[in-house]
Order: C-alpha cells, then sequence, then structure tokens
C-alpha cells in the first residue's frame, strides 16, 4: 500500500476568541504579520485570520465577537494539541523573557532542552505556546531535522539520555564530512 507523502505544515488553524484580541496577541506579542481575513467558509458567523509565522506558511484564527479571552489552561490530554512551538532567533530568544513580562505575560524562563532552548507561556485563550532557539546551525545544504537526525544516532550508540551538545557537534562534524571531499582522507 502506497503512502500519501506530506510535503511540509500547510497551515494551522485556531479557534480564539474575538477579533482584537487575535490580532493583539497573533501579530502584537507574536510579530506575525497579519494577511488578510475572511468569513469562517463553514461557519460564515465566524471570522477567519491569517497570519505569517515568518516562514511564509500560515496560522489561522476562527474568530467570533462575543467569544472573549479566558486565560484558562486547555485540555492537553490525549488526541488535544499539547502546545505550538514557533522558531526564533538566538537574539529574539535572549529578549523573550523582558518582553513577556513588559505585557504581564507570565512565562516559564528559559529552559534547556539539550539541543534547543525554549520558553513556555500562555495565549490569551490558554493554549501554551513555545518560542524555541536551536541552539546551533546546520552545515550547508542539510536541514535542521539532517543534524537531529544523525545527533541521534549519535547519542543512541553513545548510550546516552539525550541529544545535547557533543552529539550536535559530533553530527555536524559527521555531515560535513560525507559531503566535503578531501585529499587527506584519501
Amino acid at each position: 500500500m502506497q503512502k500519501l507523502q506530506s510535503q511540509g505544515v500547510h497551515h494551522i488553524t485556531i479557534t480564539g476568541a474575538d477579533r482584537q484580541s487575535t490580532i493583539d496577541f497573533w501579530e502584537g506579542v507574536l510579530g506575525m504579520p497579519f494577511v488578510f481575513e475572511q468569513p469562517n467558509l463553514d461557519d460564515p458567523d465566524q471570522g477567519h485570520l491569517y497570519f505569517d509565522p515568518g516562514d511564509g506558511r500560515l496560522i489561522t484564527v476562527f474568530t467570533a465577537e462575543d467569544r472573549t479571552p479566558k486565560r484558562q489552561i486547555v485540555d492537553q490530554s490525549q488526541g488535544y494539541l499539547h502546545h505550538l512551538a514557533f522558531a526564533v532567533s538566538k537574539v529574539s530568544f535572549d529578549q523573550a523573557v523582558d518582553r513577556l513580562k513588559e505585557r504581564k505575560i507570565p512565562n516559564s524562563g528559559p529552559k534547556d532542552r539539550g539541543f534547543m532552548d525554549s520558553i513556555y507561556f500562555r495565549d490569551p485563550c490558554g493554549m501554551l505556546i513555545e518560542l524555541a532557539s536551536y541552539r546551533f546551525e546546520p552545515p550547508q545544504g542539510y536541514t535542521h531535522t539532517d543534524v537531529l537526525h544523525r545527533a541521534h544516532l549519535i547519542r543512541v550508540a553513545a548510550g546516552d539520555d539525550h541529544i545535547d551538545k557533543v552529539h550536535l557537534a559530533d553530527a555536524i562534524e559527521a555531515l560535513v564530512a560525507d559531503s566535503a571531499p578531501s585529499l587527506s582522507r584519501q
């Protein structure tokens, strides 16, 4: 049986509150340009707002003027969304805590994830948001996924618990060696 082959995330749609609080959060806090809006074609009583998260893809939010933001923790049990993670640069990550505090948005502070750093906080409706910053840049011609896959293989072979900096450095070195011929290795 043949597979359906995904070519990436097309968009993610979230149920939000009212139009203005949605714009205030997604563009005002997270800096995602508000690209366009139209009615929800399945429920014309709702708005459908489209934001660019920075990679040219879309985050969309259904809105309704009779809904107000409630910073309640949303269900994260089996079958539900746990959190959304957005990539940020190291310089943005380093300023995130202060910028969230300026807006009185409680957050986790920086968390060490071995191969990346993370900060967690909730959107106005209670959904958990993560800002993630990789600790490495992949070599030319490779993706972050390529490096993480190779680092995983190195980590497992070493019997280590999780990917950390040494595995990343070794993975990058191995990928470069695979792709760059050298006379000294002949």
